[in-house]
């Protein structure tokens, strides 16, 4: 008899248990791991992912308005890599056929933009092409966090990307010729600096490429590097190559006929006394290179962005 009521007692106990883990498997976390001394995130603090199909014998495309700078899979049963050749495209499959498990991906661009996705496989997903936008020109109205605007990249600094970004394209698109005293002109190509700008510790250069010619002037490269005004014989010149942070248009053909402007942006730098700023374009395959001076009075005269224009 006592033997058979420990038995019931056990079984009670088991039943027990089972029941609290049921309980506790079901009902959703408050996020209150700590007993009240956490605060739970609200929904209003969650950033929306985006659905996303993949499939184990076709490649799913996403193509990023910016550059790719990080990329975190949530599983192993997921594959990912920028597309060969491009910095803006993401190319993502299943590692394996018919994975039961959702899983998500988290990808981060140079304009400080994030993107969230939630993935599941799917036999054949309906989206095998996938263009994003930025945050500026999704069309939506949610209330989120502003996500584009707090990610910030370590060569920019203090700097929003975003407004790194926007700064760029109100420069191009107002067009303005601040200075316009700084250019060569050579074998039917003129290269003019049309304005130089400044914003939180960031230096922006407004360039003008125009190609009279009818042969197209294909761009190699373009320079800038500080360098000595005079230089001995026989001595070492030295160089400070200065790389451009980011760039908007970036020119790699200029037609015949035709005209492109770029705009660069550079970290802070001044010119000392005896060197100044050279510039330089160089054409692939060809002769028509082309080099300006910019002085030091010329870099502190920068036009100070307050206002931004941008359609």
């Amino acid at each position: 008899m006592k033997r058979f009521l420990l038995m019931i007692a056990v079984s009670v106990c088991v039943f027990t248990a089972n029941a609290q883990e049921h309980e506790v498997s079901t009902n959703p976390s408050t996020g209150d791991y700590f007993e009240g001394l956490t605060r739970p995130l609200t929904f209003n603090r969650m950033i929306p992912p985006y659905a996303l199909e993949v499939t184990f014998s076709k490649t799913v495309h996403i193509i990023f308005p910016s550059a790719i700078r990080y990329v975190d899979l949530g599983s192993a049963d997921l594959l990912a890599a920028k597309a060969d050749g491009a910095e803006n495209v993401l190319r993502v499959k299943a590692a394996l056929r018919d994975f039961s498990r959702e899983s998500n991906l988290a990808v981060i661009t140079e304009d400080g933009a994030y993107y969230t996705f939630n993935v599941k496989y799917a036999d054949e997903p309906v989206k095998l092409s996938v263009e994003m936008t930025d945050f500026i020109h999704d069309g939506e109205a949610v209330n989120r966090p502003n996500n584009a605007m707090e990610i910030y990249m370590r060569e920019l600094g203090s700097e929003s990307p975003l407004l790194v970004k926007l700064i760029m394209k109100s420069i191009y698109k107002n067009d303005n010729r601040e200075i316009k005293h700084i250019g060569s002109k050579r074998f039917g190509i003129q290269y003019t600096l049309k304005g130089v700008y400044t914003h939180n510790g960031l230096l922006y250069f407004h360039m003008q490429l125009k190609n009279s010619s009818n042969v197209p002037f294909d761009v190699d490269y373009i320079t800038f590097k500080i360098v000595d005004k005079k230089v001995a014989k026989r001595t070492a010149i030295q160089e400070q190559v200065i790389i451009p942070l980011r760039a908007h248009n970036n020119l790699t053909l200029v037609g015949g006929k035709k005209t492109e402007r770029v705009v660069f942006t550079l970290p802070k730098f001044t010119i000392p006394d005896d060197k100044h700023l050279i510039i330089e374009l160089n054409e692939k395959e060809g002769g028509r290179h082309q080099s300006f001076v910019v002085e030091n009075a010329d870099l502190v005269r920068a036009k100070v962005i307050n206002e931004l224009k941008v359609k």
